[in-house]
């Protein structure tokens, strides 16, 4: 027990010296933020939610409000694709690819634009196997959801990386 704790009592000034810290709340350059997304848009509100945990922001829900808000955020387009990449000899898909795209604009109420018309797109390789033909939707539903997850962290990033309005 002691030992632990000495080795961690050892630890913690090395990462403090070399920089690591622990990746806290975006710092936004606005203060207030309506997102326009479909309703049943998954990763508008999944953008939604993950917004409305940071402190600092306050989240414009309606379109009434949208010109109080410092800034809006248009998602332009999201889409999923799926294409086969490999096929055995006797041409059964042995291989996809997923792909998510998502396509958004940051402007100011009045026009101004942030960030331009900007697409993000992630590829994830599975295989496929005809006997497991469940499994491998469920694992595709997984692989969807968690690139789904990583746009919205993206999307999080870029708008954390516009200094000023």
């Amino acid at each position: 027990m002691q030992r632990r704790l000495l080795l961690a009592a050892c630890a913690a000034p090395v990462l403090v010296a070399c920089g690591f810290k622990l990746r806290g709340a975006p710092d936004l350059a606005f203060r207030s933020l309506y997102v326009n997304a479909g309703e049943h848009s998954p990763v508008g509100n999944e953008l939604k939610r993950n917004l409305a945990a940071i402190d600092s922001l306050s989240l414009i829900t309606d379109s009434a409000q949208q010109k109080s808000a410092d800034a809006v955020l248009d998602i332009l387009s999201e889409a999923r694709e799926k294409t086969v990449v490999g096929v055995n000899t006797s041409g059964q898909v042995t291989e996809f690819q997923l792909r998510s795209r998502l396509q958004f604009r940051l402007r100011t109420p009045q026009g101004k634009e942030l960030i331009p018309a900007t697409e993000l797109l992630l590829n994830r390789d599975i295989s496929f196997n005809e006997s497991a033909v469940l499994a491998k939707e469920a694992e595709e539903g997984l692989m969807y959801r968690d690139m789904q997850s990583d746009i919205v962290q993206q999307l999080i990033r870029r708008l954390a990386a516009v200094k000023s309005l």
